[in-house]
């Protein structure tokens, strides 16, 4: 089963606008979400960028940011979202900066492609004390019942 995801300030496979970046405001991009399945225990949220450092020779995935637990229930993400407004229940993970919250695109060479992937569980997962896309990968084994992406594209203009 496919997830929906979507924002109001980006389509897919479009630009993000610089205010989502480093050369911006470095806000969370408002997102929404929609066909999660009834059985749903939770949702898990994964903004990565395969392509850095260089989209012409990628080396790794550069991780944005992790979120889990967000109840099955909440259809989207505020633009902004900090911390203390998340869902109730909603758990942060650390991105590839190891620190929790929302890093923007900030790519040093090239356009590269930003995925918002979202999933959707059987189960709630358990308190990770390194909650890294790694370590959710590995614990969400199994559980996913239905996922969706959303993709966008960023390129620092100098």
């Amino acid at each position: 089963m496919e997830v929906a995801v979507s924002s109001p300030a980006f389509g897919s496979h479009g630009a993000i606008p610089s205010r989502f970046t480093c050369d911006g405001e470095d806000v969370s991009p408002p997102l929404s979400w929609s066909s999660i399945p009834p059985g749903a225990k939770s949702l898990v949220l994964i903004m990565e960028d395969p392509d850095a450092p260089d989209p012409a020779h990628p080396l790794m995935t550069w991780v944005h940011w992790v979120l889990y637990n967000i109840p099955p229930t909440v259809n989207g993400l505020p633009e902004g979202v900090k911390a203390g407004d998340l869902p109730n229940g909603t758990r942060e993970g650390l991105n590839s900066w190891k620190r929790t919250g929302y890093g923007g695109p900030c790519p040093p060479v090239g356009r590269h492609r930003y995925f918002e992937k979202l999933y959707a569980l059987d189960t709630m997962l358990p308190v990770l004390r390194q909650a890294t896309k790694a370590a959710l990968e590995k614990a969400m084994q199994g559980h996913i019942i239905a996922q969706g992406e959303l993709v966008g594209t960023y390129e620092r203009m100098r």
